[in-house]
């Protein structure tokens, strides 16, 4: 996905976000502030962890071959990493959201470490 069809999404994600605030704070208006920061935060980190998982992917990083130039090196020796297939990642944010990236895995031929790039 370009950089413009992420920003639209974005865009739209966000108003979705705002919608359900407006929504939840029309169905409890006798809301603590407390509870009004909790129904805020739980939309900011679903939002959160959509534009921080859209943005990993859409990373340079997320995807290179052995033939690139540009591709990630061992950080242990330097040498340039080969890379390995594809997996997945599950990370948490801040926000207790679980994220997926899916990665090009490396190896370093001269140190056998591995590594799975981040964004």
């Amino acid at each position: 996905m370009g950089i413009k069809e992420l920003e639209a999404d974005w865009q739209e994600s966000g108003k979705r976000a705002v919608k359900h605030v407006n929504e939840w704070r029309q169905e409890h208006p006798k809301a603590t502030l407390q509870e009004i920061e909790k129904a805020v935060d739980e939309q900011l980190g679903r939002l959160r962890k959509q534009l921080l998982e859209e943005a990993a992917q859409a990373s340079e990083t997320a995807d290179w071959s052995a033939a690139s130039e540009e591709g990630p090196v061992c950080g242990k020796c330097g040498a340039r990493l080969e890379a390995r297939g594809k997996g997945k990642r599950k990370l948490t944010t801040n926000y207790e959201q679980v994220m997926e990236l899916e990665r090009r895995y490396g190896v370093c031929p001269v140190c056998k470490t591995g590594l799975f790039p981040p964004g």
